[in-house]
């Protein structure tokens, strides 16, 4: 081992390093383990098999509850996109009619002053959904625009209650990200919490500014690595929509191609490390969730030199 050693950069909210080093180390052959049943860890090597899988877990609980003659709701995250389209095109060959279903998407962008970014905005959460997903189903099949829920500025004071009202989520699909977060439920946010584990998770639907480590991840994959196009602030669901959720399917896809993913740690630190606030996916463990890696982001963790 190397007698190198250095604290880490303030840039990190999660402090121990002990912690990140046992995460680091997690083999892929190690990663599917773990000590909670409920929360099952599994890797889909291959990337249209895994979005395939993705939209078949969608839309597959869409028909359920078809079947049963029960709503469904369902929160939605914006990335990755591919699974939409190739739900859109399996609710459309069926004739699926999703008019019993209520979709909540997870966050959309906001300014320094916490408006929401408009329909016409080409960063719009809004406007990715409908280009990838809803304008892609049948206007026949397609739920009623009044089902379809995106976290705007005006929607914001009542989101959560909205959820609730619906009896709460069957179930919160989303991503992890590079700090950590679920949604855009940022690291920084435990520093309101002061330890209180049961206030942190009862936290719900809110404006918060972006971590510098979110607007990096995302300059790379939305916005051709310019940071500067990022905005400041998001509206957010929070861990009380995510935690009383029915179910959790979180699905990992941080590939950037020729063998290198920026997602391998920070899988490993969420489903292997402590249950902390400052890293909020590993929330997750505690709870019966679906963790679904891309091979890319379940290799092991290695220095890469040029």
């Amino acid at each position: 081992m190397s007698p190198f050693s250095y604290d880490l950069h303030t840039i990190s909210t999660f402090r121990d390093r002990a912690a990140c080093e046992r995460a680091r180390t997690i083999s892929r052959a190690e990663l599917t383990s773990h000590p909670n049943p409920d929360f099952r860890i599994r890797v889909v090597d291959d990337p249209a098999e895994f979005y395939r899988q993705f939209a078949d877990d969608l839309v597959g609980r869409i028909r359920a509850g078809r079947d049963a003659g029960r709503p469904v709701v369902l929160i939605l995250p914006v990335g990755p996109m591919p699974q939409f389209e190739l739900a859109a095109k399996l609710i459309n060959s069926e004739r699926l009619s999703l008019a019993h279903v209520h979709t909540f998407n997870m966050d959309e962008y906001a300014d320094q002053d916490g408006n929401t970014a408009p329909v016409s905005w080409p960063g719009s959460f809004q406007r990715a959904m409908w280009e990838s997903f809803f304008a892609r189903i049948d206007a026949a099949l397609r739920p009623p625009e009044d089902q379809i829920h995106f976290p705007t500025t005006d929607a914001l004071p009542s989101y959560s209650a909205r959820i609730d009202d619906l009896g709460g989520a069957d179930a919160c699909y989303g991503g992890i990200g590079w700090g950590g977060h679920i949604a855009f439920w940022e690291p920084h946010l435990a520093d309101e919490f002061g330890g209180d584990l049961d206030a942190y998770r009862a936290a719900g639907a809110r404006l918060v500014d972006l971590h510098p480590m979110t607007v990096m991840q995302n300059a790379l994959h939305s916005f051709g690595g310019d940071w500067s196009w990022v905005p400041p602030r998001a509206n957010t669901i929070g861990p009380r929509e995510i935690l009383g959720a029915a179910h959790r399917s979180f699905w990992l896809d941080g590939d950037l191609g020729g063998g290198h993913s920026w997602q391998r740690f920070i899988a490993r630190l969420v489903a292997h490390g402590p249950v902390d606030p400052y890293v909020p996916g590993s929330l997750l463990q505690e709870t019966r969730a679906d963790y679904t890696l891309l091979g890319s982001v379940a290799d092991d963790v290695a220095i890469a030199m040029a």
